[in-house]
C-alpha cells in the first residue's frame, strides 16, 4: 500500500538540514512510500542536491513562502501565515494530495492549524496530542501530551476512548487496558474533573483499570495512561529529563577512573543496549489524534533518525486509516458526552 505524505520542510529547530535527509533516507527504506516536501523551493532543492538528491517521482517539492516560528502564537500563525510550509502541508491533506502530514514545527500553531482546517471528527470535542513511552516489558500510549492544558472529564473520557482505538487499530491488541493519571489509586483522591471522568470510564465498556500514579507510567501493567495535557506535558518533560540525568551519570562513573574505564569497555554491549532502549528518538512522533486526517508532530529539536521514527508513525496511522477507524468505532454514548 502506497503512503503519501507532506513534510513540513521548515519546522522545527533545524529545518531542511534535519527533514530532507530524513526523507532521502525514509524513500531508500520504504520502497512503497511517497514525500511531499513542503518549504521554499530553493532552499529544499539545495539540501537535496547537496546530498545528491533531486525531485523524482517518489519525491516532490510544494513551494510555500512562509514559516511559522518556533516561538509564535498559535493565534498569530493561523491568520498570518496561510501559506507556511506548515498550512500548506496540513491543506495537502485537507484536499486529498498526500495521506499525512508531519511537522517539527510549533506545537500550538500545529494543532490551531490543524484543527482549523482539518476540522475534528463527528463526536470529538478537542484533538489530543499522543505518544508511545518505553515501559518495563514494552511501551505504553499517553495523551493528552500538551494540546489541552484544562479539560473537562468528557474530554478526558474521550481521550481514553481515542487512545484504546488507537490501540486496537495500530497494534492489534484487542480490549487495551486504561489507567487514569492521578495523585493517589484511592477513590477520595484527586480532583473533581478526574473523579468525574473515571465515573464515566467506570460506566462505559473501556477496560477501564482505575487512576494510577506517576510511577506506575513504566510498569507496562498499561496500554494507555490518560491526563490532561498540562500533567502529561510534565510527565513526558520530566521523564525525559530523568533519562538524560541517568545517561549523563553514567558517563560519570564510567570515566572515573582507569578501572572504570576498563569495567565500562567489558559492559559495552549492555551499556549500548541499555542507550537503546531508553533512546526517545525512537519514541518520536506523537499523533493529533481525533482530527479528520493523519497529523504526527515530531519534537522540534529531532535529529535525522528522530525525524525518520516520526514519518513511520504516520506510515503506520495511514496503513490502519486511524481517523477512519476511530470515527466508526464512537459510540452513540460517547457522541452525546462530546464538548467543545
Amino acid at each position: 500500500m502506497t503512503a503519501t505524505i507532506a513534510l513540513d520542510a521548515m519546522g522545527g529547530d533545524h529545518g531542511v538540514r534535519v527533514t530532507v535527509p530524513a526523507a532521502i533516507s525514509m524513500l531508500r527504506k520504504e520502497p512503497e512510500l511517497k514525500l511531499i516536501l513542503v518549504g521554499d523551493q530553493p532552499q529544499i532543492r539545495d539540501a537535496l542536491e547537496a546530498r545528491g538528491a533531486s525531485e523524482n517521482e517518489r519525491l516532490s517539492i510544494f513551494h510555500a513562502s512562509q514559516v511559522v516560528g518556533m516561538d509564535e502564537h498559535p493565534a498569530q500563525a493561523l491568520r498570518r501565515k496561510k501559506d507556511s510550509s506548515m498550512r500548506v502541508a496540513i491543506n495537502l491533506v485537507k484536499e486529498g494530495s498526500a495521506e499525512g502530514c508531519v511537522s517539527a514545527g510549533n506545537t500550538g500553531a500545529l494543532m490551531a492549524t490543524a484543527r482549523f482546517v482539518l476540522k475534528t471528527l463527528p463526536g470529538i470535542g478537542r484533538p489530543a496530542i499522543c505518544t508511545t513511552l518505553p515501559t518495563m516489558h514494552d511501551h505504553v500510549h499517553i495523551l493528552d501530551l500538551g494540546a489541552n492544558v484544562d479539560c473537562t472529564p468528557e474530554q478526558l473520557f474521550q481521550f481514553a476512548l481515542m487512545g484504546s482505538i488507537l490501540v486496537q487499530t495500530v497494534e492489534q491488541k484487542e480490549n487495551p487496558t486504561i489507567g487514569l493519571l492521578n495523585i493517589g489509586e484511592e477513590d477520595i483522591k484527586g480532583n473533581s474533573t478526574v473523579k468525574k471522568a473515571a465515573e464515566l470510564l467506570r460506566d462505559s465498556s473501556l477496560n477501564y483499570i482505575g487512576y494510577i500514579e506517576g510511577d506506575e507510567i513504566y510498569t507496562g501493567d498499561y496500554d494507555v495512561v490518560v491526563c490532561d495535557g498540562f500533567v502529561g506535558n510534565v510527565a513526558l518533560k520530566t521523564s525525559e529529563g530523568l533519562v538524560q540525568m541517568i545517561t549523563h551519570f553514567l558517563r560519570q562513573e564510567f570515566k572515573r577512573n582507569i578501572f572504570r574505564k576498563l569495567t565500562a569497555l567489558a559492559a559495552l554491549p549492555a551499556l549500548k543496549a541499555f542507550r537503546r532502549r531508553l533512546d526517545p528518538r525512537r519514541y518520536n512522533g506523537a499523533s493529533l489524534v481525533g482530527l479528520n486526517g493523519i497529523v504526527i508532530k515530531s519534537h522540534g529539536g529531532a535529529d535525522r533518525l528522530a525525524f525518520e521514527y516520526a514519518i513511520y508513525e504516520a506510515m503506520h496511522e495511514i496503513k490502519k486509516q486511524l481517523p477512519t477507524q476511530i470515527s466508526a468505532q464512537l459510540t452513540p454514548a460517547a457522541n452525546q458526552k462530546a464538548m467543545s
